[in-house]
């Protein structure tokens, strides 16, 4: 039989060879996943001897993480807003610059009576989901061209108790809707790699991460100009919009926007100083 102390080397081992960052670390979370155990539980007990079936289950984790699979596809799982999300491959999973969009969102709709606000390309659901853990009184709509991804945003919602504020439904951007909604706030966090970029991504995001969720297939701005074209017919007056975008966009996205329709045009920056998040106000 194999110790926890000896997987963990070995298999430390093989993540190396397959240029997976901090392998060690990663040998560690696979190998509490498929025991179901914490970190601790490996600390304190080295010398735990693994069944065959839970090797087994840890040997298929560490052969897909050696070939790029991400962590939290494994997993099923992602925190975001200290909340827990459900993800598959028909989702992006979430990462932590998104978190903008929920703060921000949630300083503009918390001091409304009965906020109402849209999401544009739902996904997993993490940020109307966050938001509306946030603000108990609003309410959403949530939008996506991907009926796999309105099924998972679906179980996060139910998962984390909002799915009684939310309405889900097949889009492509506004296209669907029935009518003219009068939204307090529009969030999107759309495909903006140029289709260009995709080939020299990371093996975990060029490989994995759903190709539609990635890029419009063009110049990465298309669904951007988009969104800031339709908002307006979707708005209500000084109505808001917050949308990610790329790096190095920021300049391209503020031509985009007409000054005389918008007005309180900002960008904020994420970690690394990039301009992450554009936050925009109707007159």
């Amino acid at each position: 039989m194999i110790t926890i102390s000896k997987v963990i080397q070995d298999s430390a081992e093989t993540l190396k060879r397959n240029s997976i960052v901090e392998p060690m670390r990663e040998a560690k979370s696979l190998l509490a996943l498929a025991l179901e155990k914490d970190m601790a539980f490996l600390i304190a007990h080295p010398e735990y001897e693994l069944k065959e079936d839970e090797l087994n289950i840890f040997q298929s984790y560490i052969k897909r993480r050696s070939n790029h699979e991400p962590f939290q596809y494994i997993a099923g799982k992602q925190e975001f807003w200290r909340l827990d999300f459900i993800v598959t491959p028909d989702v992006m999973i979430p990462r932590p610059e998104t978190e903008l969009i929920v703060e921000a969102g949630v300083k503009i709709l918390e001091n409304i009576e009965n906020p109402y606000f849209c999401e544009v390309g739902i996904g997993s659901g993490c940020i109307t989901v966050s938001i509306l853990h946030e603000i108990k009184k609003a309410k959403a709509i949530g939008l996506d061209i991907s009926e796999k991804a309105l099924k998972v945003a679906k179980l996060n919602a139910e998962k984390n108790k909002v799915s009684d504020r939310l309405e889900l439904a097949k889009s492509d951007v506004f296209e669907n809707l029935t009518e003219d909604k009068n939204f307090d706030l529009i969030v999107s966090n759309p495909p903006y790699v140029p289709s260009e970029d995709v080939p020299g991504l990371q093996a975990e995001v060029r490989d994995f991460d759903p190709y539609v969720a990635l890029t419009d297939g063009k110049d990465g701005l298309s669904i951007i100009k988009k969104l800031i074209n339709e908002s307006p017919n979707h708005l209500k007056s000084g109505g808001f919009l917050l949308m990610e975008m790329g790096f190095n966009q920021s300049n391209k996205v503020r031509e985009m926007f007409d000054l005389e329709v918008w007005k309180e045009i900002e960008f904020f920056a994420d970690l690394q100083g990039i301009p992450r998040m554009v936050k925009a106000q109707l007159f």
